[in-house]
């Protein structure tokens, strides 16, 4: 065997013992008389020492060939280390070599593979399998696999049962744009990569499993904003017989679980919000409520002045930051500055100081007196020492923009804590969503996500205001999950594709598999799926899901390792019956 112990177990309780070890060469310090190495694989690191007067000649001479990311083999005695290390486990001990075979030699790799690196993320990611030697990337794919097993053995004791459904698809339109794969034996046909597991876990239910789970990949091939994959991991979940109510509960106890199983937290309380009182309230459908900054709407005690930037808004709006009072001028038009950048579009910003002898100083004293101030304090409950931002415009852009500026401070404030977990469910979502390009209603989930029973008349006469039996779980302020009651006749599933525009034929030749099945006896169902890779990010304490993931994309869904996306030989196209312009 190649050896008998790894690299990050021995301590002084194996001195003496006759030990063989397997791993690459991290480091050597080579002091003439005195070699040490240190020995690293996935466990940890052991220090082997070559030493003139106890050591083989030919092994003492062999040491010092050695290089960094030599792949070896030692055998040798453990002893005590005269200058021990508290930093590592195996600290107090170090191997003195007797053997040494060199099993693979290495090439100076483009980085140093240590946990602070000199390789930025370009050259980590062309050679990432160098990158994932790392601590901290080593240890995001063991915490990864931590929260997967997690998952598993929560939902596999509820008797879910996780089964696998096809990658090769029927092309159907849920919203993202499809990544399509030619067929070679049916020609100028195409499957689709599944953006969702959606129709077959419906399927699934028609065919009585009742609990179903997978954790799966999915595709969508859509332009990639920051810290998007065009391929990411669902932990995709489905029951049979439940009412909203029910799923919520079991997908709570999941979050409690991971949060006391992995990071050691108790969490007790997970709000419910309506997707209105969120998007009113925070300016989008994902709020972080780790700290507080909530919209104050100031229409009523603004537009009164002949101020004419309020008077010709839609909405004026404002937050209250908590402890910027003392901000400089300077600060403040850093801030007016990146409201206007291209990316939140404001053209301006009004701002109040609350002084802490209760008076106020604002951009516009020309227009608003301190009653004026106060008013506006009230509203958005400033105190004294906080500072009040003022946005105004048409109001779901303005809602956006004070959303970006609510996150910016919160950032800049230090009040964005990793060790804190704030989950909430955002619920009522509506049904529809109006699509000014194409001039008709889109589902805002999917075609499958059943209406309100109590909304369903205002099909007819206000689509826009029905309601969706679809919750959302947010954590910190990012979706990790959603889902929905889904439709499970064939008569409301025939009247939501007729509401999305699909013709009769249409909406056959994309879900007649569907609507078939449902004339088999469908069990009211629904679901729920988290995202995986940004779930591990979070309960991990990071921003980016990229040191989560083994082997991510760029930022232009490329793999620069393997250099994909790639042209493919002539013959392959004229087998898939393809022809490049």
């Amino acid at each position: 065997m190649y050896r008998s112990h790894n690299c990050g177990e021995l301590n002084s309780s194996h001195i003496n013992t006759e030990v063989t070890l397997a791993g690459w060469v991290q480091k050597s310090r080579d002091k003439g008389f005195m070699n040490w190495v240190d020995l690293r694989d996935r466990y940890g690191i052991t220090q082997l020492i070559f030493d003139e007067s106890r050591t083989d000649k030919t092994v003492f001479e062999k040491a010092k060939t050695l290089g960094r990311e030599f792949v070896i083999q030692v055998k040798g005695t453990v002893i005590e280390r005269e200058a021990k290390n508290k930093n590592m486990p195996t600290g107090d001990i170090e191997i003195l070599v007797t053997e040494l075979t060199i099993l693979n030699e290495a090439i100076t790799p483009p980085f140093t593979i240590e946990d602070e690196t000199d390789g930025g993320e370009d050259i980590r990611m062309k050679y990432r399998y160098l990158d994932i030697r790392r601590n901290p990337v080593k240890n995001s794919l063991l915490f990864r696999h931590k929260v997967a097993m997690e998952v598993r053995k929560y939902l596999s004791d509820l008797d879910f049962c996780e089964v696998e459904t096809p990658y090769l698809i029927k092309s159907t339109p849920e919203g993202a744009r499809d990544f399509v794969v030619p067929s070679r034996m049916n020609e100028g046909q195409f499957y689709a990569l599944p953006q969702s597991p959606q129709t077959f876990k419906q399927l699934l239910m028609v065919g009585g499993m009742d609990k179903y789970f997978q954790i799966v990949k999915c595709f969508r091939d859509e332009d990639l904003r920051a810290d998007r994959q065009p391929e990411f991991t669902q932990i995709d979940c489905e029951m049979a017989f439940v009412e909203q109510e029910d799923i919520l509960n079991v997908f709570e106890g999941l979050t409690r679980h991971l949060l006391k199983e992995i990071k050691g937290i108790e969490v007790e309380k997970f709000p419910r919000i309506t997707y209105d009182y969120a998007m009113k309230t925070y300016g989008n459908d994902k709020p972080d409520i780790r700290f507080e900054m909530k919209f104050g709407e100031l229409n009523a005690v603004a537009q009164h002045r002949e101020f004419p930037v309020f008077n010709a808004a839609e909405l004026v709006v404002g937050i209250a930051a908590p402890k910027c009072g003392e901000y400089t001028r300077k600060e403040i038009d850093a801030l007016i500055e990146w409201v206007k950048r291209p990316q939140v579009g404001a053209t301006g910003m009004v701002y109040v100081k609350c002084n802490e002898d209760g008076t106020y100083k604002s951009s516009v004293d020309k227009f608003y007196d301190q009653e004026d101030l106060a008013k506006w304090a009230e509203v958005m409950g400033a105190k004294a020492g906080d500072m009040i931002f003022v946005l105004s415009g048409p109001a779901d852009k303005t809602r956006s923009q004070l959303s970006a500026l609510r996150m910016e401070l919160a950032t800049r404030l230090g009040l964005r804590n990793p060790a804190v977990f704030a989950p909430l469910w955002v619920v009522d979502f509506p049904l529809l969503e109006f699509d000014q390009e194409s001039g008709r209603y889109h589902a805002m989930h999917h075609p499958f996500t059943s209406p309100k029973p109590e909304d369903m008349a205002l099909l007819e006469t206000n689509p826009g205001k029905v309601r969706a039996n679809a919750y959302d779980m947010v954590l910190n302020g990012n979706e990790i999950g959603g889902g929905s009651i889904r439709i499970h006749d064939k008569a409301t599933q025939a009247l939501m594709f007729k509401y999305l525009g699909f013709t009769e034929e249409e909406a056959r030749n994309q879900f007649g598999f569907l609507m078939d099945a449902f004339q088999f006896g469908a069990p009211p169902h629904g679901g729920l799926a988290f995202g995986l890779d940004r779930l591990v990010a979070i309960l991990g304490g990071q921003e980016t899901i990229r040191d989560f993931i083994a082997f991510p994309k760029n930022n232009s869904g490329r793999d620069v390792m393997i250099d994909a996306p790639s042209a493919i030989d002539g013959k392959q196209l004229e087998e898939l019956h393809i022809k490049l312009k």
